[in-house]
């Protein structure tokens, strides 16, 4: 099927989901979620083809780990689908309301976007993830994942196609477009079609898809995330933090990638903190205080500061203080999510009103820079931009407004 075929039925689906009422949809995500689990063995074994041939090829291992499903990754991809059809269906909710002086009503409601398309890496649970909050969201999804996710997609859409059928939902409401810098390239192109684009994944393609695409878009930005040390931290506290921020789960964009601490309590801090990292396999690019602190830390180079790394490398250097700290989120920060670790109230305070983040966190780890571990459900992705939606993106932002005005006859005057 041609492009412009899928994306003609992709926005007769929309039309058809746009008046799907709230049971038909969570009816359909259970459907989806029994059927990502009656396909495991197809899924898994065409993600271990995908898994093979990266690997082959040399990719890094944090690429690898975010390609690869396991039984336990497929059950929580289930469980997602799950959880969203136990959360209230954001359409027609009613933003705000009023009634004129001549009686007129007037409501903003909030309805689906229609057609939204995915550009995306090798993330395949991003595949259910995106189906899922758009279907509830009342929207139809075109995927346009990568060629080294291709076999995994695959599988996983033909599973959620086979929920949609099962529950009497429109199968056009999920559509795979065939991996490759083509549909990409379609999908940016389509204005009129598609409603908006959100691009998951590496500066470079985000950068691309911001760019070069006609339809709009909603930027994920990636994370060079902070965590500041205050004067006033308790050092367990941050120990304990930063182990969970960098070490549970490396690879992914709310994992911290640079250490701020205090000058007036390095001396205390840096032996436990660059310990802590050392123990756990991380290596520490720092500057010539912490260099001094621990034989293991190596120099940081030029850029050092700007560096995603996805991996268990993180960037460290002491500040003189709160204002330093600000300064240096504020030149190399992308915006994501940021971390202070005080006891200090206005300090806590400053930082919150300063940093400039979609998250801001305050004694917790940026783990939690999350949709699920806010209780939103699964997510599209943490938007970075200021328009329309910041944060992590769930149903809610998923939508767009309509004002309905009803009246009885009245004209204006």
């Amino acid at each position: 099927m041609e492009f412009l075929d899928r994306a003609q039925c992709a926005r007769t689906a929309a039309r058809v989901l746009a008046t799907a009422v709230r049971d038909a949809k969570d009816t359909a995500l259970q459907a989806m979620a029994d059927q990502l689990l009656a396909y495991a063995g197809e899924i898994l074994a065409a993600n271990q083809a995908d898994v093979t041939a990266a690997q082959n090829c040399g990719t890094q291992d944090w690429m690898i780990d975010r390609l690869s499903l396991t039984p336990a990754r497929l059950d929580s991809m289930a469980d997602g689908l799950r959880s969203l059809a136990g959360l209230a269906d954001p359409v027609g909710d009613v933003v705000r309301g009023w009634r004129l002086r001549n009686g007129v009503e007037v409501r903003q409601v909030r309805v689906p976007f229609g057609v939204v398309g995915i550009i995306y890496e090798a993330r395949p649970h991003v595949t259910a993830d995106a189906a899922g909050i758009c279907l509830k969201s009342g929207n139809a999804v075109l995927l346009s994942g990568s060629r080294s996710a291709r076999h995994s997609n695959q599988a996983i859409v033909a599973a959620l196609r086979a929920g949609l059928e099962q529950a009497g939902l429109v199968a056009d409401a999920v559509q795979l477009l065939p991996p490759g810098r083509e549909s990409s390239a379609q999908l940016m192109a389509a204005r009129g079609l598609v409603d908006v684009l959100v691009p998951r994944g590496g500066a470079g393609l985000i950068a691309s898809v911001v760019e070069q695409a006609s339809v709009p878009v909603i930027e994920t930005g990636t994370g060079n995330c902070h965590l500041y040390v205050d004067a006033a931290a308790n050092l367990e506290m941050a120990r304990r933090i930063l182990i969970n921020a960098k070490t549970q789960r490396p690879s992914v964009c709310n994992a911290v990638e640079t250490l701020l601490v205090h000058r007036d309590i390095a001396d205390q801090a840096l032996p436990v903190l660059l310990g802590a990292m050392h123990e756990a396999g991380v290596r520490v690019h720092g500057d010539e205080a912490c260099q001094g602190a621990s034989p293991n830390v190596v120099p940081a180079v030029a850029g050092e500061y700007d560096a995603e790394y996805l991996t268990l490398d993180l960037a460290a250097r002491v500040v003189s203080g709160l204002d330093e700290a600000l300064d240096h989120i504020q030149a190399h920060g992308t915006g994501h999510s940021e971390t202070i670790v005080t006891d200090d109230l206005i300090a806590s305070q400053r930082f919150v009103a300063e940093v400039d983040a979609a998250v801001v966190l305050v004694n917790a780890s940026s783990r939690f820079s999350d949709g699920g571990e806010f209780g939103f459900g699964a997510e599209i992705g943490i938007s970075t931009q200021k328009l329309h939606a910041r944060g992590p993106m769930a149903l809610p932002e998923m939508t767009s407004t309509k004002y309905v005005v009803t009246g009885a006859g009245q004209v204006r005057a």
